[in-house]
């Protein structure tokens, strides 16, 4: 059991939640103390010792389902009544079917009316048996042979039918919704009863880690921002909140921790007179840790705009941290933003009105980095100071406009750093239309900057 517990938290920590030892062993000590024969309170066990946030369950749960929910768990824990126990035993069997598809239909149907979870795992195995055409050894996803198993069984004629029978004689809207939620509630139920199966027969098939690898999830955190799709843009937006807050108590955390300032040779030579002029008993001068300002340049064109708006929420969440923090953005006109976000509380709000409002379009309304960067040199440059680190957020993708790389050196020259954020993978640097290579000899990094986690540990260790 320990050793399935290690490769179970072995793969937690390759999709990257962060369990630590402790955590480990609190996980091993929780199980000691359970009947391990019972899946939910097994479950229960694992999450509540080794997930710590919210949006990391969904990956827990998909790596849950391949070590535990079909596995057989040896009972070498204190409290685990039988040494076969069987944490995730399933009533369905996949013998071969022996009735006609029609009669499968109608038994199917008449499980999900009576909502019969005994009689829906039958269905659903017999369901897997006749319709997947599961290979041994073939590579195939799990989603291939579930899309072959749904498409046979008609879910959505058998959603209309549930639906029509809930409602009896009743035509109100209200009565109509709620029996279409109710249907498509068990629907959903039953495809899930259907794909665990299909996921039970191929971890037989391919073993536990092959299995694991194949239907890994992405977390929040490491989802590409550039890729992203509706779904994962919502996933994003609702990691950004608690990874600013996060982000701001670090700051702070290290500011206070510098607790030295500069030596204070004057109170330093005084003491040392006791000694015989030996500076034994070294003074410093009160610490006074300054904050940064920072200003972010950022391309809001095409597919890099979601990077820059993510990049520009994060920055401002956390601006307390920061003596003073300035924006601008631009496509081939550039403008200046800061005061959006000076006029809300809400760095999200902020975001959506620069894309309503920012004035970024001065010819032709494609990328050009070396207008875009000449005119802010010529409007802005001489309030920079030497305190002032520059982010510059975009793909360098120039549309084969002149790149002008003299000007980002007059700017370097000026201030304390200067570091480009690229939310495109390093290999494609450089191709195309691509000028990074002229820029990076003028800046102090240039970053690969594509998920939440990347954002987190650049901007982290701005202060």
């Amino acid at each position: 059991m320990l050793d399935l517990l290690s490769s179970f938290i072995a793969e937690l920590r390759t999709v990257g939640l962060p369990v630590s030892m402790s955590e480990t062993v609190d996980a091993a000590r929780a199980l000691e103390t359970i009947d391990v024969s019972d899946q939910v309170l097994f479950r229960s066990a694992l999450c509540a010792t080794l997930v710590k946030s919210g949006d990391h369950i969904s990956a827990f749960d998909t790596a849950y389902e391949i070590f535990f929910a079909t596995r057989q768990v040896p009972g070498d824990f204190e409290g685990a009544a039988d040494t076969s126990t069987v944490v995730g035993s399933r009533d369905g069997s996949s013998s071969s079917p022996q009735r006609s598809g029609a009669e499968l239909s109608e038994q199917l149907f008449g499980a999900l009316r009576d909502n019969d979870q005994r009689a829906l795992r039958s269905s659903a195995a017999e369901a897997v048996a006749r319709y997947a055409g599961i290979e041994p050894g073939r590579p195939v996803g799990g989603a291939y042979y579930l899309y072959r198993t749904i498409r046979q069984l008609e879910l959505d004629e058998m959603q209309r039918r549930l639906a029509s029978l809930s409602l009896g004689g009743s035509s109100d809207a209200l009565s109509e919704r709620l029996a279409n939620d109710e249907a498509h509630e068990r629907i959903e139920a039953f495809r899930k009863m259907v794909e665990s199966e299909i996921r039970e027969q191929l971890v037989e098939d391919r073993g536990v880690e092959a299995m694991a690898q194949s239907v890994r999830e992405t977390l929040p955190e490491d989802l590409d921002v550039m890729h992203a799709n509706r779904e994962e843009m919502a996933q994003l937006e609702r990691a950004l909140r608690p990874l600013s807050r996060k982000l701001a108590v670090r700051l702070a955390r290290r500011r206070r921790r510098r607790h030295r300032g500069p030596i204070d040779l004057r109170h330093t030579v005084r003491s040392s007179l006791s000694t015989g002029g030996v500076p034994i008993d070294v003074r410093f001068k009160p610490p006074r840790p300054a904050k940064p300002e920072i200003v972010v340049i950022a391309d809001v064109s095409g597919s890099v705009a979601s990077f820059a708006r993510f990049t520009l929420h994060l920055v401002h969440a956390i601006s307390s941290q920061f003596s003073q923090v300035r924006s601008f953005v631009f496509v081939d006109g550039l403008d200046e933003v800061t005061h959006l976000f000076a006029e809300t509380d809400d760095p999200a709000a902020a975001v959506e009105r620069i894309t309503a409002e920012a004035d970024v379009v001065a010819v032709d309304g494609h990328s050009d980095y070396g207008r875009a960067l000449s005119t802010f040199v010529t409007r802005y440059a001489p309030q920079l100071t030497r305190r002032t680190t520059v982010l510059i957020l975009g793909d360098a993708r120039n549309n084969y406009h002149p790149a002008q790389a003299q000007v980002l050196g007059e700017l370097r020259s000026r201030v304390k750093a200067l570091y480009w954020l690229n939310p495109e993978p390093r290999s494609y640097w450089n191709s195309g239309d691509s000028v990074l290579n002229l820029y990076a000899p003028h800046c102090d990094d240039v970053l690969e900057c594509r998920t939440l986690r990347q954002l987190e540990a650049f901007v982290g260790g701005l202060s």
